[in-house]
């Protein structure tokens, strides 16, 4: 079997070490190469011809995204982002998938002694899905929708609501979803796996380009039509009745299937207070989260689907649901958001 060959391309010497030797451990990767920087990094890809990249975020010379824009528009490669657990690292990360990355992780902590082992773990698996996926250039190429006027809606419970999960490739999908939705859409609740750093950035982001408006989930918060509301890292997001009204109720579980958010956490919830009043979605991503919670949405009466393998970029967590034969349909990106909406009304 052809090992994945790996470039790693970071500025400190102690991370490229690092990551190095964890992704070494594997039998299935090998590193082929370092660089310290991105003309270094330009030069090894001509000479070593990876199978796929790490880049940090911030490195001196010329930043990851310049880096990152010129490679997809030149020389395209899966890209795993390796990013710092900061506000700028968030932003620069967002950014990074816009343009093509496929996923990323967050710096191993100079302290190794305290959680490597599951750091390892998470590396090498984002590292294997990333080499599998298909790099997509930068998200700017598709034409721009136009964000329709937001209005005010009036103060009141909605009876349907719509439920999204994803992973890996997710925060760009979600973005297409929500892009396509009207003002006045029913209510959206959304589990994306992402750190606690990141998810506010996000929401912030997608709040941006949506007609919708898009925020992280706060627990206790009232679920209203023209909102998307989007799970907090590090807490699962759960739907709960109060009377007729639907709400947000956040909790610090322990992880399920490896993710805190668990996307299976979160339909299970709607399956239970909302029934056949919802409708939902896997999007892309690896490995099986929210397979299992599709399937009880679809035997409650929830209208289901999952994105199809050649608009996903990593088609683990909607083939793991059309295994279960959890989903009603399997259909491209672009055409989800209207089918969800069709089934709303």
């Amino acid at each position: 079997m052809n090992r994945i060959r790996t470039l790693v391309v970071d500025d400190s010497a102690l991370v490229r070490s690092l990551l190095s030797e964890i992704l070494s451990g594997d039998p299935e990767i090998e590193v082929v190469g370092t660089a310290c920087d991105p003309y270094v990094a330009r030069d090894k890809i001509k000479q070593l011809k990876p199978d796929v990249l790490t880049l940090d975020v911030e490195m001196p010379r010329m930043d990851g995204l310049t880096f990152l824009e010129n490679l997809m528009r030149l020389h395209p490669l899966p890209v795993l982002m390796v990013s710092s657990l900061t506000e700028r690292g968030a932003e620069i990360t967002l950014q990074a998938l816009e343009l093509g990355a496929v996923d990323f992780v967050t710096k191993p902590k100079i302290d190794v002694s305290h959680g490597l082992h599951e750091y390892a773990e998470e590396l090498r698996a984002k590292l294997k899905a990333v080499a599998r996926a298909r790099p997509r250039g930068p998200a700017g190429a598709r034409p721009a929708a136009a964000v329709p006027a937001r209005r005010s809606t009036p103060f009141r419970t909605t009876e349907r609501l719509i439920a999204i999960g994803a992973s890996t490739g997710g925060t760009e999908a979600i973005k297409v979803v929500l892009e396509q939705m009207p003002p006045d859409a029913p209510a959206i609740v959304i589990t994306q796996h992402i750190p606690a750093a990141f998810s506010a950035p996000f929401a912030e982001r997608m709040n941006r380009s949506s007609a919708m408006s898009v925020c992280e989930a706060a627990d206790g918060q009232l679920i209203v039509p023209g909102h998307a509301y989007i799970a907090p890292g590090g807490l699962h997001l759960t739907v709960v009745r109060d009377g007729a009204r639907y709400v947000c109720r956040l909790t610090d579980a322990a992880p399920e299937n490896r993710h805190r958010p668990s996307v299976d956490v979160l339909f299970r919830s709607v399956a239970k207070n909302a029934g056949s009043n919802a409708v939902a979605a896997i999007l892309t991503g690896m490995g099986d989260d929210g397979a299992r919670g599709l399937l009880e949405l679809r035997k409650a009466g929830a209208h289901t689907l999952v994105q199809d393998e050649a608009s996903s970029v990593v088609w683990g967590m909607p083939g793991s649901a059309v295994r279960l034969q959890a989903p009603e349909q399997v259909l491209p990106l672009d055409r989800i958001a209207g089918q969800l909406l069709a089934w709303t009304q």
